[in-house]
């Protein structure tokens, strides 16, 4: 075992089991890959995440049978420095780039990364929601200045894509040891409604239908209008909303919507995209409140940085327990950092048990 490294059998958490032996150098090898389904092996954004992985890395050697139910990765040295993707249009752009700010600060070198493809479906993080959540989460761990910035060139919704992100990281030796341990109100709520290749009012229909649910509860809210013309607006028409609720001690809790993509399902209106973003929101907020201080969406970050900076914690080591990269306590009770009963909509969907 200790030749071979770890092993693991399925598809479950594949990004995790990489970014993890990314982290911490040690081999895995991941067999039976969907090999009881009719498109048995890894899928093309999965492909697309490895070579991405490989990119950022050197001297990582990847092994993959010809049906693809098996992977072998062997772990580089990360590098960083200047990079291009063009990540596969099957999973938005928040995909890769979860997995991407794990990975950053602990580079050989100042990571800037210009990725392509879709930034906005209903199944993935979008970009708004992790500059506002993932980002200010970062910053309390010290990566922070002025290399630090994660912006929105071209926004490209499903299922054409032609978006494009640029991500730049510093890196960092050390990380600052947080302590988030007390639930406090809510001061402000900030969002952003977007819209491409459809009427600009379209935005607005989102901001007046939000606000008249928000209002009742709070009275500082201020929603943003993005929409982008031409060659920045993307090959496919779409609109959604990205809410951001501030607590009093600097926590950020997100909720997220987007419309249903062209040709697929019923099309949503903006008003009832609206309403039902800042319902997630309340119960996002509800939610957290009342189990712990960090996002949800943001769970594998923050235990991935607790991680570099304190003794693991039950809840901030599950994610390594999961993959086996840390053992088990006698008799410790399980958590589960990825949960997949998510409320539609939201970031995190039951699509994303097979990630």
């Amino acid at each position: 075992m200790a030749n071979q490294g770890l092993s693991y059998e399925g598809c479950n958490f594949l990004r995790q089991r990489l970014v993890l032996s990314t982290l911490s150098g040690k081999r895995v090898r991941i067999k039976n890959i969907r090999s009881k389904e009719d498109d048995p092996g890894l899928r093309d954004f999965e492909a697309s995440f490895i070579r991405l992985l490989d990119k950022v890395t050197n001297g990582s050697r990847i092994e993959i049978n010809q049906t693809g139910t098996v992977l072998s990765y062997q772990p580089g040295l990360l590098y960083g420095g200047s990079i291009e993707h063009d990540c596969n249009p099957q999973r938005s752009i928040g995909y890769y780039l979860e997995a991407l700010l794990m990975l950053a600060p602990f580079m050989k070198m100042a990571l800037k990364a210009t990725l392509r493809g879709v930034t906005n479906d209903p199944n993935d993080p979008t970009i708004d929601l992790l500059k506002t959540t993932a980002v200010p989460l970062m910053k309390r761990f010290g990566i922070d200045g002025e290399g630090f910035d994660l912006r929105v060139v071209k926004r490209g919704m499903a299922p054409g894509g032609g978006g494009e992100v640029v991500l730049s990281c510093p890196i960092r030796r050390t990380l600052k040891p947080v302590q988030l341990t007390e639930q406090a109100k809510i001061k402000r709520i900030r969002g952003v409604a977007y819209s491409v290749r459809v009427s600009p009012q379209m935005a607005n229909r989102i901001v007046e239908s939000t606000r008249a649910v928000l209002n009742q509860f709070i009275p500082d809210i201020y929603i943003y209008t993005d929409h982008m013309k031409g060659a920045n607006s993307g090959k496919s028409p779409g609109f959604g909303l990205t809410l951001v609720a501030e607590t009093q001690n600097g926590c950020f809790l997100g909720a997220e919507m987007s419309s249903t993509p062209q040709g697929q399902g019923d099309p949503i209106l903006p008003e009832d995209l609206g309403r039902n973003c800042a319902k997630l929101l309340l119960e996002e907020i509800y939610r957290v409140t009342r189990a712990t201080t960090t996002d949800t969406h943001n769970d594998s970050l923050s235990s991935v940085c607790h991680h570099m900076v304190l003794p693991l914690s039950p809840r901030s080591s599950e994610p390594w327990r999961l993959c086996g990269f840390v053992q088990s306590e006698p008799g410790a009770a399980p958590h589960d950092p990825w949960p997949t009963g998510c409320i539609k909509g939201s970031a995190r969907t039951p699509v994303s048990i097979h990630d």
